[in-house]
């Protein structure tokens, strides 16, 4: 048998650019996870903002892959894996340039990271996506072992996380993720409905 492999976060420090260096902390009013944990009088923890932070920083990377999702008529949905400080992957939504159903931006992402650090399980690895990951992301989401993923917000047609059902979180499931959402919520959102509001008012609707 040959040698243990490296763990994941040391493959990851091998392989992946750095991201680039961390940016303000938005308001905790904007994560009401956040504010639960913050508690009624009290002042943020440090650990609390350090997170949020940290969290933001990713997502704005997310975010910027559904911003170019958009420029190619796609869905603006984006999605980044991550392991420690390190991006191992990023990837918006191409359904509709590839014609092909499954083309969803966190399956993509999942897909790159696998490649990139030659495995298939990615029990390191951090999901941020720009919208809650639909029963089939979020299946992929389980079967790659992800300890945690985090959405901007919810998706109450396809959502298979919390709108329409409990997918990584389900107990009896061999595995289960961290989830968090609400990061970034006002910026993904506001990518979707300009979307939609240019497809209702084009000639084609398309």
């Amino acid at each position: 048998m040959g040698a243990i492999p490296d763990t994941l976060a040391q493959r990851a420090c091998d392989l992946a650019a750095p991201v680039a260096g961390a940016v303000e902390s938005r308001s905790l009013a904007s994560d009401p996870v956040a504010v639960a944990a913050r508690g009624a009088g009290s002042e943020p923890s440090r650990p609390v903002d350090a997170r949020l932070a940290r969290d933001e920083r990713f997502m704005r990377i997310a975010l910027d892959e559904a911003r170019a999702a958009e420029r190619f008529d796609e869905v603006p949905i984006g999605a980044v894996v991550v392991i420690g400080e390190r991006v191992i992957a990023a990837a918006h939504n191409l359904t509709r340039t590839h014609t092909d159903p499954t083309n969803h931006a966190e399956l993509l992402a999942l897909s790159r990271a696998a490649r990139t650090l030659g495995v298939a399980r990615l029990v390191d690895a951090e999901v941020f996506t720009t919208v809650e990951p639909c029963f089939m992301c979020a299946g992929a989401l389980l079967h790659a072992r992800v300890k945690r993923v985090v959405w901007a917000v919810r998706d109450p047609k396809f959502g298979g996380c919390v709108s329409l059902g409990h997918v990584l979180s389900d107990e009896r499931a061999n595995h289960r993720a961290e989830i968090h959402e609400g990061v970034c919520a006002d910026q993904a959102r506001e990518l979707l409905q300009s979307f939609f509001r240019k497809k209702r008012g084009s000639p084609e609707g398309s």
